[in-house]
Order: structure tokens, then sequence, then C-alpha cells
């Protein structure tokens, strides 16, 4: 087998400009290279971090402040039902009185959520918020 002179070997694909069959779209010119800012932007990944565990930790008081105590009262309630049954008052049982402490102690979980909502999730979402603005008003400038 001989070389024939007329195709040059190896052979070798066409570029990818020209396309291949004639029904194919022509490619685009590449895109040109974007500009990288000067800066890196204020409301980084670092902030929303932070934020989310701002508000896990949140939840997570609330949340066991609320099911724990309810959790007290059903296993009271099943492995001790001599002490749910003793009178607190005349005609006042442990059990009825700890039942209607958890409308209370869902109110002190509410606002458990709410104090730390306000002293410590709220000013890192308006710091955040208050940043992306300002990114925002850069971009807007460029």
């Amino acid at each position: 087998m001989s070389h024939d002179p007329s195709r040059p070997y190896p052979y070798q694909p066409p570029p990818a400009s020209h396309p291949t069959y004639p029904w194919q779209p022509p490619t685009a010119p590449p895109a040109p290279p974007r500009r990288r800012p000067d800066h890196a932007p204020l409301g980084h990944h670092s902030d929303l971090r932070i934020l989310r565990g701002a508000y896990r930790r949140q939840r997570r008081v609330a949340t066991l402040t609320a099911l724990g105590y309810f959790v007290v009262f059903l296993v009271l309630s099943a492995f001790a039902p001599s002490l749910m049954t003793a009178d607190v008052t005349t005609g006042l049982p442990a059990g009825l009185l700890l039942a209607l402490l958890q409308l209370p102690v869902t109110g002190v979980a509410v606002a458990v959520y709410e104090q730390t909502a306000r002293r410590r999730v709220d000013p890192i979402a308006d710091r955040i918020r208050r940043q992306s603005e300002v990114d925002a008003r850069r971009g807007a400038t460029r």
C-alpha cells in the first residue's frame, strides 16, 4: 500500500469552525474572556454561611424547647403514671398541670425564636442585604 500524495498523511480533521455536514449551523466565535472584578463581592459565601449557622442555631433552640418539653411529658405519661396521677393540689393532678404548661412553654419557644431572630439573625441578614445592594450598584456603574 503506497501513500497517495494528494491526501495529507496522517489524516487531520477539518478545523471546528468548518461544519462537517452542510445542515450544521455555523459555530459561533469563542466568547471574549470575561474580566474579573477588581474586588470580591461584599456579600460573599462566608457571610451566607454565618447566616445559615445563626438560623440553624435559632431553629434548634426553639424546636428543642417545644419538642423537648412535649417528649418529657410523653415519657412521664408512659413510664411514671403514679407521678402523673399524683395530686399537686386538691383536684389537680400533676399530669394535667404539665399538660396545661405546654401552652406557656410553646409561647416561650416562640418568644425565644423571635428574640434570637432580632438579636442575631436579622442583623446578619440586613448586613448581607446592604452589601448586595452596594455590589449591585457597583455592577450597574460598570
